[in-house]
């Protein structure tokens, strides 16, 4: 019982921020769906571009989280801000530089995702809008490990919970012209989705000067070499991120030379993936601080249980989900699928997808565990081979070439992620990250 009080105290807070990004996603897909299936294959192909953008950069809070929870169960807690200054300057040196060249290829890159006209003509400023708030991320990223670290993940949920409410305000404003505004429909929403994450920057900036000034906040930088080492800590999960962000941006373009009405489709269930995948990440997040706390204190078995203990809990939200989701499907998917073909082609697939799901979430519980550990190598190698030497190989072999279409390759991720939290279990119980130093 004290252990999960400890779980949940780290994890509900991120809980219920998930659950505020949940709410936007669908919010968003309900809104740019009342737009048409070209709006929402076109902010469905560019959210997945942006993640492959920004993913890079996203990988930062691995470190800031691993380094952060490492320190604060040796004790060193007036040091436990230094990881985090380290990501925000890594933040703003890598992700300027990325901001300007992403921008300016933004039109050719979309061009080789879509060849549907209509979908380039609103994609295009959608993407580029989004790609400006790139540095936002990083840091937000690199401050939500921090808080996550040293157990305030309360700061959090009430940033992102206002960072939320703007945004949301801001896409109904925009997307349809509101209160004297300009009609910007797609690219609207890009513009208030980047808005919304300079002003969690600006409130992460408050809430630091509050309450971590006295563990290092802005007082000293790392030196350099203990920048190279988070950067060298931090990078195995940046390439994570990217090469899985690339896969489902290699995802949408397979499923794209199916059929329009599959990528609109396509952007409902991954969105629906997400989602479902979000409250169950507040527990893998919580995971990754708690066996670094453990490890800071030099005790491997509870590391280890630790792992174990916050995939039980994911695995059963996954089976309730399940349970809740199949006989649920039909009217989901009528909210935000106004073609009753398109509806159809997603039914099976987000039925089969939710047979799955408490697999998937105890797996990412357990590949974060290994990143809180440090042993961010295995955990890349873990995503790598499994979505590039399989999933997207076969998907693309089953969709376009052999034509058996959307339920097709909706199987063969199925089999992607039950086999992939095989292989994450397997590795935490081979305990080989226990003689990992950071």
């Amino acid at each position: 019982m004290r252990r999960r009080r400890r779980v949940w105290a780290i994890a509900v807070p991120i809980m219920g921020g998930m659950m505020s990004q949940n709410v936007l996603n669908l919010v968003d897909i309900g809104m740019v769906g009342r737009l048409g299936d070209s709006a929402l294959a076109a902010t469905g192909i560019g959210s997945f571009a942006n993640y492959l953008a920004i993913a890079f950069i996203i990988g930062l809070s691995a470190g800031v989280q691993a380094l952060a929870a490492r320190r604060l169960g040796e004790g060193r807690v007036a040091e436990t801000a230094v990881p985090l200054n380290g990501g925000l300057a890594l933040a703003l040196i890598i992700g300027l530089p990325m901001c300007a060249l992403m921008v300016v290829a933004t039109p050719f890159a979309f061009g080789l995702l879509t060849g549907d006209p209509a979908v380039q003509e609103l994609g295009v400023p959608y993407l580029q809008a989004r790609l400006l708030s790139m540095v936002a991320v990083g840091m937000n990223f690199s401050f939500r490990g921090y808080w996550s670290a040293i157990h305030m993940t309360g700061v959090y949920l009430r940033t992102l919970l206002i960072m939320h409410a703007v945004n949301i305000f801001l896409h109904w404003v925009l997307i349809f012209g509101k209160l004297g505004a300009p009609e910007l429909g797609v690219f609207g929403a890009g513009v208030s989705t980047t808005v919304a994450q300079y002003i969690g920057v600006l409130l992460y900036f408050f809430f630091a000067w509050r309450h971590a000034r006295d563990k290092g906040f802005l007082q000293r930088l790392p030196s350099r070499a203990t920048l190279w080492q988070q950067f060298r800590l931090s990078l195995p999960s940046s390439l994570q991120q990217f090469f899985f962000a690339a896969g489902m941006v290699a995802l949408m373009w397979i499923v794209s030379q199916i059929g329009t009405e599959e990528v609109a489709a396509i952007n409902v269930l991954m969105t629906f993936h997400i989602t479902a995948m979000l409250p169950a990440f507040g527990i893998a997040l919580a995971a990754m601080t708690l066996v670094g706390n453990a490890l800071g204190r030099g005790d491997v078995e509870d590391a280890a249980a630790w792992g174990w203990n916050c995939a039980a809990l994911t695995f059963v939200y996954g089976t309730v989900l399940s349970l809740l989701l199949i006989p649920l499907a039909h009217p989901i998917l009528g909210l935000f699928l106004t073609n009753p073909e398109t509806r159809e082609l997603a039914y099976l697939p987000m039925v089969l997808w939710a047979l799955m799901i408490s697999f998937d979430t105890a797996g990412m519980v357990l590949m974060n565990a290994l990143i809180g550990a440090g042993d961010t190598r295995r955990s890349m190698w873990i995503s790598l081979l499994w979505q590039w030497l399989f999933y997207l190989p076969l998907a693309w072999l089953v969709g376009p070439v052999l034509g058996f279409g959307l339920l097709a390759v909706w199987i063969v991720n199925g089999v992607y992620r039950v086999g992939q939290a095989i292989t994450c279990g397997t590795t935490w119980a081979g305990g080989k990250w226990a003689a990992i130093k950071i």
